[in-house]
């Protein structure tokens, strides 16, 4: 990923800038160009401006030849006619393309102050200036400028050197400047990337920097905390095979020894009798595990299905407590209700009860004989709470959290006298949560557990909703 990635970039960040410069130079380059050619031009036809001016002031020959004199010392040729173009004085020899300027210079309508007659530096030998020599309102000669074009090539060679110069300087800047971006920018996902692979790996610690506000820094959160996630999952997922590993386990241990005890043929009748009994008991309680499982797996993969009716929720509870009338009597429970008789709700009947079913199994088992169990219902217009509460010896406040978790019991030494899974709290919840309700549980150590259950009305009440 780095080769790929961070090359794409530095090439794509390279082309761009590159780009960009070369377009920046060359107008420069064109502009600081011309302003030279002006600047050599203009300074040209002030110089034969200035020597107009003198022999306008002072025509003789002594200012001519002390012009001619003067210019020969100069890099430029200084070429001085009357006023018909025939050459007076001349600074150096007269070259043929000088001659040929002159030639066709119309003397008659230069402007009276001066003007560059040969510009093409890049194809003529010389660039040249006229400035006409006006007394008393007459024109009576003209001041011929010259200036090699050599010179001005040269100028124009040093500062293309120095462009080339601070060109191949930017460009080396640039590829730094490029290099340390690409690198800056694409290693924190190349740190990314070794950390999905270490997690397709199976590693689950991965330690990404999250300091960054951007949106690297938010996928680094993200990667993170799938890490974490998937470090969680995999340590649920192997509690959870360990634990059915031990449940499976415990009732196949016991039918397979206690079948084997039947099948001998010196067993009494009276403890066969009791040791189908228990065949019997982890038989049911296998099935009760198995049926837990299946329905989390439904509930899992989305299949758990919830088929709502609108119901009189008072004929609901009684059939509740026609269920667990055997055991609050078995218990010798002090069980009471409350349910207002005219609560109407939209729920499935049979999974709420399976809810409560479940919660009241286990306060029942709970409580220690002769203590209470309430159960309790109470509405507004919006929704109606289900109070469950028992006397029994209460939840650590340190298991009460992990009390909806999967196969999690509290009491795990008596786990198999009490004959719970660990799945029901779980399946309790998940029923509650599809009917977009709630599920809450208080308990302190030897004061007993509350368990409160909301569930929405939705539109129970609309007219026509029970018959």
């Amino acid at each position: 990923m780095r080769n790929q990635l961070s090359l794409q970039i530095g090439l794509l960040f390279f082309v761009v800038i590159v780009t960009v410069e070369l377009i920046l130079f060359s107008i420069l380059y064109t502009n600081l160009v011309n302003d030279r050619v002006d600047e050599v031009m203009g300074d040209l036809l002030a110089r034969g401006n200035t020597h107009r001016d003198v022999l306008q002031e002072n025509y003789t020959s002594t200012t001519l030849d002390h012009v001619a004199i003067m210019e020969s010392e100069s890099d430029f040729i200084a070429v001085i006619t009357d006023q018909e173009g025939s050459v007076i004085t001349s600074s150096n020899a007269i070259a043929p393309e000088i001659n040929t300027v002159i030639d066709h210079t119309d003397e008659e309508n230069i402007p009276d102050e001066g003007i560059i007659l040969e510009s093409d530096w890049a194809d003529e030998k010389y660039v040249a200036t006229d400035s006409p020599i006006i007394m008393d309102g007459t024109h009576i000669g003209h001041v011929f400028m010259f200036a090699d074009s050599n010179d001005i090539k040269e100028i124009i060679s040093n500062l293309g050197r120095q462009f080339l110069f601070i060109g191949l300087v930017t460009v080396i800047l640039t590829i730094i400047t490029v290099m340390v971006l690409s690198r800056v920018i694409t290693q924190p996902l190349v740190r990314m990337k070794e950390a999905t692979e270490a997690l397709n790996g199976g590693t689950h610690e991965v330690a990404l920097s999250t300091d960054r506000k951007d949106e690297l820094g938010e996928l680094a959160t993200a990667i993170t905390r799938l890490s974490q996630d998937l470090k969680r999952v995999k340590n649920e997922r192997n509690e959870f095979l360990a634990s059915i590993s031990h449940e499976l386990r415990t009732p196949l241990t016991y039918l397979k020894g206690y079948a084997d005890i039947i099948g001998r043929q010196n067993v009494a009748e009276e403890d066969r009798a009791r040791y189908i009994r228990i065949i019997q008991e982890e038989t049911a309680h296998l099935s009760g595990l198995v049926q837990g499982l299946f329905e989390l797996a439904k509930i899992d993969q989305n299949e758990f299905a919830i088929e709502k009716e609108k119901i009189v929720f008072y004929d609901l509870i009684q059939k509740v407590v026609e269920r667990i009338y055997p055991a609050v009597e078995e218990g010798e429970i002090e069980f009471s209700y409350n349910c207002p008789d005219d609560v109407v709700i939209a729920v499935d009947p049979e999974r709420i009860q399976q809810v409560l079913l479940n919660i009241l199994d286990n306060a029942i088992k709970y409580t220690p004989r002769g203590n209470p169990v309430h159960l309790e219902v109470f509405q507004d217009d919006s929704e109606v709470l289900i109070v469950i509460s028992d006397s029994g010896e209460g939840i650590a406040e340190e298991d009460l959290k992990y009390i909806f978790e999967r196969l999690y019991r509290a009491e795990k030494s008596r786990s198999r006298s009490k004959g719970g899974s660990g799945l029901g709290l779980t399946i309790a919840k998940e029923i509650v949560a599809l009917h977009n309700g709630s599920m809450e549980v208080e308990s302190n150590i030897g004061e007993g557990t509350r368990f409160k259950i909301t569930l929405p009305k939705e539109d129970a009440h609309e007219e026509g909703a029970v018959d």
